[in-house]
Parts: C-alpha cells; structure tokens; sequence
C-alpha cells in the first residue's frame, strides 16, 4: 500500500477515541471524556496527577493492539475531538454528591469501577450511574469509601457518637443533622465549628466526621493564607476542613461566608489575555479551635458550634483508628437509613433564621428522631449572638442605648447625631478613650450597624434606615411588648 493509501494515525485515533469514549462539554466549555458506560469523566486537557484523558487514551489503545502513537498525532486528534465537543450538549460533572433523576441524590464511593450510592425516596442502593445522569470529577482528594453495610438499625450513628467526646444531647444531634446535610447538594448548610478545653479530641472529630464522606484519605488541613489558594483546596473536594483555627481575618471571614452559601471566582486563563474561566463552589466546610476570637456577624449565622469535652480515658491512636475503619461501613449505613427517613419526613421550614434549609433539615430530624435539632440550633444561634455582642464595644454600646428607649416608640437619627451620641455614651463623663476601630465617620457607623442588624433583631434592637426631604436617617427601636391576652395565648 502506498503512503498516501495510509489512513493518518490522527484519524486511527479520532475513530477509535470517539467508539470508546463519550465527550461532552460543561457549561465553562470544559471539555470531558468518559469512557463508554462509566460515570467518571476526565478533563481532556488536564495533565494532572490523577491521570489525563490523553494517558488514558494512550493505555487502551495500546492494550487493544491498535498502536502506539507519537505525541503529534494524539494532539492533533485531541484538537478535534475537543472541537467536536463544543457543540454536544452541556452537562456538568460533580465531586462526591451530585443530583439524579427524578428527586434522587448520588454519593460516588470514589470507587474505580465507578460504583456508587442512590439515595432516593424510598431508600438507597449501590449502583453504577448511566454518565448522562451522573458524570464524576475525581482529583487527589477523593478518597474511596467502604460499601455501606444494610440492616445496621441505626446502630451505626451510636457508634460515631460513642467514638467522639461531644459535650451532650445538644452538639450530637446537630453533628448528625450537619452529616445529613453533607449529602444533599442543592442545600446549604452551615459550618460546624468543633470547639472546646485543650485535648477535648477536636482534630480527631473532625477527621472522624469528614471521613464518612471523603474517605480515610480525607485530613484537615491549615487554612491558607489567601483566599485564591482557599477555593482552590474548596473546588479540589467536597468537604473542606480547616484545623486548629486561631484568628479569623476579615478576608477568611468573607471568604468562608461565600463557601458555606455559593460564590463564582473569574480567573483570567492561562496564556491568554482575554479569556476567562469561572470557578463556582458552595461546599460543606467544618472548622475546629479552642477560639477564634471576634465572630462577625455575618459569619456567626453560618456557624454550627459543637462542643467536645476532654475524654475521661484515653486510647491510643492507632486504636482508635482501628475501631473507626472497622466500624465505618456500618456508620455509612446508619447515615443513609436516617438520610431516607429525614428526607420523608414532613415538617415546616422556619421563616425567621438565614439558613433556612439547614433549619427545616432539623426540623425533619426532629420529626424523625425526636432528638430536638432545631431547638438546640436555635440555642447554639443564640449562643454565637453573644460571641458576636462580646467581642463587638459598638454592638455592647447600642444595647446599652436601646435600654433606655420606650418600646414601641422610634428613636431617628442621622448617622453623625448617632454617631455622636454613642460615643458620648461609650466614652461617657470620665472621656474614656475609643477603642481601636470605633467608627469615625457616620458612613463607617452606618455600615458596622448594617452588619451588626440580625444580632442586634435577635436581642430585640431593631435598626432601620429610611429618607426624608431633610436627607437620611437611621431609626433605632424596641417592639412594644403584645398584649396581655396575647401573651397568654403564645403559652
């Protein structure tokens, strides 16, 4: 046969590419292979250590008896597939939780032959995924999980608890609601702050609780020190856990309040000038410390604390872990018999707290279990309202304010006349000195009050802005106390 009878090895690999593997695009024009029937796709450009699509194509194709191919023929092929990608439909891919098919949730074990969880309305089962339903991103931290176990009744939850040092009733079932939340992707959830004496085993919780999920390569990790390498590690997995935390910068405070609800990053794209990609991300995010010092109040409504104890006897690491590993099919199990059963369950969804799915997920629990998630995450609310009070001399000062107002009766001022009069207030006869940060300018009062709005509502101090002929203003008030026979009616 001649030379020019030859077909080009980038058409071999054209043809053979696109009879075993299926490529589609995401909607920031990623593009992603998978092979025929399996749910884990990988970018076709990505060199990364979990392996390329390009070594991938490589390997098949050389165990098949096709050939081996120079590096000039795989791009030129990969060129056109990629091209013939971006015109198939959009489809996204997902990092451990995804969503399925009618109202069903999939939790991928991370496993090679892509065997993975449905959890739908009437329970869960271990299947494969067909890859226009579920298409998996795996990276370095995604880590393989056990099968779960079935028939645990229940007995599962009783052993993670056992095996952590919660300090009671309160912080345990807020730890399940939490887990629980972990594998619904549509829904936000708060992030548990595991919090308490030195060698109350917090890193050790921590471990313990991101395993279910992430598997036993999961580990906490330092935050970093910028917030472009913090969604980087977010966008990378599915549960974040950042350890011994001891400071909270303005920055991570902002940063993680975007992780726990949902936030987009722009990038500009590597050797371009006008390209961009976008990095989306709302991942569970679980942080521990003794203290982090002032909570801002933005922060504190995302916040879960959970307070550990010190152990009364200790156990060595390597039993510990022992008894985890064992025992971690069985918890997995446990999880997702009360995923099913909460997820049934019918209950209101509380209107008057921010994160509002998270409240109706207990609410559920409740229904369920009877275990008082909802309550309890009222309290630790409360709690971190306090936090916020204590470490705030403003916060302190406008309570201290409110105190001598009629209830029911507005205070209006414009934001210098406030600005003034609680500083007079704070500094009072003596002329104590401000504190480093007080507000000098109305402007800068305006938006610490604005911050500090929902902590102040939940103290009953309610801080409203409004505009006359005369100019802006900010209205300060306490509600008027309900009537007798109301009052007696709310018992």
């Amino acid at each position: 046969m001649s030379e020019d009878e030859k077909t080009p090895a980038r058409q071999i690999i054209t043809d053979y590419a696109q009879e075993h593997f299926r490529y589609f695009r995401t909607a920031d024009g990623t593009v992603y292979a998978q092979r025929t029937g399996h749910p884990v796709a990988r970018p076709i450009r990505s060199q990364g250590t979990t392996g390329s699509h390009r070594q991938e194509l490589m390997v098949q194709m050389f165990r098949d008896g096709v050939g081996v191919f120079n590096g000039t023929a795989l791009k030129e092929a990969l060129d056109l597939i990629e091209a013939l990608a971006l015109t198939e439909d959009v489809q996204p891919t997902h990092i451990r939780v995804a969503p399925g098919f009618d109202g069903a949730t999939w939790l991928d074990l991370g496993r090679d032959d892509g065997r993975s969880v449905r959890i739908h309305p009437t329970g869960w089962d271990i299947l494969t995924p067909d890859p226009r339903e579920v298409s998996w991103r795996r990276t370095q931290l995604t880590g393989e999980l056990p099968l779960p176990a079935r028939d645990t009744d229940g007995k599962g939850i009783d052993l993670l608890l056992r095996l952590c040092n919660f300090s009671g009733p309160s912080s345990e079932c807020l730890a399940v609601a939490w887990l629980i939340g972990c594998l619904e992707p549509s829904v936000p959830v708060p992030a548990p702050f595991l919090t308490g004496p030195q060698g109350a085993g917090k890193s050790t919780a921590g471990r313990m609780l991101m395993r279910i999920i992430e598997g036993m390569t999961g580990d906490l990790r330092r935050a970093p020190k910028d917030e472009e390498n913090l969604i980087t590690a977010v966008a990378a997995g599915w549960i974040t856990a950042l350890d011994n935390l001891s400071h909270m910068t303005p920055d991570l405070s902002d940063a993680m309040c975007c992780i726990v609800t949902g936030a987009e990053n722009v990038k500009r794209a590597l050797f371009t000038d006008g390209d961009v990609f976008r990095v989306g991300y709302r991942r569970p995010l679980l942080l521990t410390g003794i203290d982090v010092g002032v909570i801002r109040p933005d922060l504190a409504e995302r916040l879960l604390p959970l307070r550990l104890v010190r152990p009364k006897v200790r156990r060595t690491e390597a039993e510990l872990w022992a008894e985890y590993t064992e025992v971690l099919p069985v918890i997995l199990g446990s999880l997702l018999d009360l995923t099913v059963q909460v997820r049934a369950a019918e209950a209101d969804t509380p209107t008057d707290l921010r994160m509002a799915d998270f409240a109706r997920l207990c609410a559920q629990l409740d229904v369920t279990t009877g275990l008082g998630a909802l309550p309890a995450y009222r309290a630790s609310l409360d709690d971190l309202n306090d936090d916020v009070i204590e470490g705030d001399l403003l916060a302190q000062t406008v309570l201290k304010h409110a105190a001598t107002l009629t209830p029911g009766v507005e205070a209006r001022m414009t934001s210098s006349e406030w600005l003034h009069c609680l500083t007079s207030l704070y500094s009072g006869e003596d002329c104590r000195p401000l504190p480093k940060g007080w507000p000098t300018t109305g402007k800068v009062l305006s938006d610490r009050l604005k911050r500090l709005q929902p902590t102040l509502a939940a103290r009953g101090v309610l801080v409203d802005w409004g505009r006359t002929k005369e100019g802006r203003y900010i209205e300060m008030s306490r509600p008027a106390a309900p009537p007798p026979s109301q009052q007696e009616a709310a018992f």
